[in-house]
């Protein structure tokens, strides 16, 4: 076991305020995503447990419920104090089964440590609001609203920001009083069993409030069917979150399912910044976020000058070993993605794609891929269409500003686009015309503030996440007029 995480590790399902050591016999083997050696094994939950995991939620929340703001905010500030004191081991625990850089682990604690640090302060002023009433037949009547919360919320967050993107589901429910049933992804499992041991120890929470559970797909199906539960927060793949969001019945739901990513680089822009942030944006962590940039493209006036300082940038990025404090590219989650992403760079090369850099494999023991930058591709390559989710970017060219707004249009997703510009017009039409959930000017897609409205459209997903965003989606106004 590693000694710089061990004091935070579980190995086991909590349910209820207790932990589980078996389940239904099968157990989930975690892995160091860089040295391919086991860090642990956790049980698949059984049937019963997730019952009662689901069962004990509903208990949970009628307690929580009750608890006035003050209450929730200050559980919510021991668990931020908590993982200030535990920040480094948490950090050292997702580079290990995440394969994350050191350095950009440590920045999702910080990230972590703001979620709850936001949500200390929402859960102290969230609620609803004056409603205009007086006049015609509402003449002398006063109305306003508050919210409530809605009940038991199914989570299931992803393998990329293991904590962080859990945090975005638990944190906003306490705060405005749900309880909570967190599936983390298998391939991630043991930092959210970590904070659930912290706020076990902290004993912050009503029972069954917070319940953190390592399930199979039909465990994990019947958490997202089940009608106790009343809302469906659910980070991942496109395929997975519309399929589940067609099961879940009568509940709200809220999909984040990431996308192909633009950068739009115009006449006007910096392009040593554009190419410096752009090759961060595409290659940091493998490519493995939701925003990060895939698609480059460029003015023609321009695009030799910026493809120049931009493969430079590239081949600069360090690939390796996530412990290590200088590499930015690391090791690709699972061998079938190594294997994916190399199959659907040889595909477009053998359509008539070009490698400007990259292009092969590192290490397959290690499951690096180099940082691959493809250019004369087709939008119908799957490196041009699909979410790439590895080290993969493209860059193309365009005359007219418009041509480069409806090339990124031309995409089945819509979750942030970067432009760099000087030109303020090109800022406004971006804004009017970008078929995004965000548009980020002088800056890459990837770029994210937690309390920010975040999500997408099309397939993209559906809701927006950010604390205050989040806890309105976890709550129903209720009107009241006299």
């Amino acid at each position: 076991m590693n000694d710089s995480f061990s004091s935070i590790l579980s190995s086991s399902n909590y349910i209820n305020g207790k932990w589980h050591s078996a389940g239904n016999g099968e157990l989930l083997l975690v892995i160091d995503k860089y040295t391919q050696k086991e860090i642990t094994s956790v049980p698949f939950c059984s049937n019963a447990q997730m019952e009662k995991a689901i069962a004990t939620s509903v208990k949970g929340f009628e307690e929580l419920k009750k608890w006035s703001a003050g209450q929730r905010s200050d559980a919510l500030e021991k668990m931020r104090a908590g993982l200030v004191e535990n920040k480094e081991a948490f950090a050292q625990l997702i580079a290990a089964e995440a394969g994350k850089p050191i350095g950009y682990a440590r920045g999702e604690m910080d990230r972590c440590i703001d979620t709850l640090k936001t949500a200390v302060s929402e859960a102290l002023r969230f609620d609803g609001e004056m409603v205009p009433m007086d006049y015609n037949n509402g003449a002398g009547k006063v109305a306003f609203t508050r919210r409530f919360p809605i009940g038991p919320i199914a989570a299931i967050s992803p393998f990329n920001f293991p904590l962080n993107l859990a945090l975005h589901k638990i944190a906003p429910a306490i705060a405005c009083g749900c309880s909570i049933v967190l599936k983390p992804a298998p391939q991630t499992p043991l930092v959210a069993l970590a904070f659930a041991k912290l706020v076990d120890d902290l004993d912050c929470l009503p029972k069954g409030a917070l319940n953190v559970l390592v399930a199979n797909i039909p465990e994990a199906e019947m958490l997202v069917t089940d009608e106790r539960m009343k809302f469906l927060s659910f980070t991942g793949s496109p395929q997975i979150g519309w399929k589940l969001k067609e099961i879940c019945g009568k509940k709200k739901v809220a999909l984040e399912l990431g996308g192909n990513a633009t950068v739009i680089v115009d006449e006007t822009a910096d392009i040593a910044q554009a190419a410096k942030l752009s090759a961060i944006g595409a290659f940091l962590y493998s490519g493995q976020i939701c925003i990060s940039t895939q698609r480059i493209f460029v003015h023609e006036s321009i695009s030799e000058a910026f493809t120049k300082l931009l493969v430079s940038e590239i081949e600069a990025l360090k690939v390796g070993d996530p412990r290590d404090e200088k590499v930015m590219v690391s090791s690709i989650i699972q061998p079938i993605h190594v294997e994916r992403i190399s199959d659907w760079v040889n595909e477009a090369v053998e359509h008539g794609a070009k490698v400007l850099t990259g292009g092969k494999l590192v290490s397959e023991e290690h499951g690096l891929y180099a940082p691959t930058l493809l250019t004369n591709t087709e939008r119908e390559m799957k490196v041009c269409a699909e979410e790439a989710f590895g080290p993969v970017a493209i860059i193309e060219t365009f005359g007219d500003y418009k041509d480069a707004i409806e090339q990124t249009n031309d995409s089945v997703f819509g979750l942030q686009a970067g432009v760099f510009t000087n030109n303020f017009e090109h800022v406004k039409i971006a804004h009017q015309e970008l078929e995004v959930g965000g548009v980020m000017i002088n800056n890459i897609p990837g770029f994210r503030i937690d309390s920010m409205p975040y999500g997408g459209v099309k397939d993209s997903g559906l809701g927006r996440e950010g604390i205050k965003y989040t806890m309105e989606e976890m709550t129903e106004p209720r009107l009241l007029v006299y």
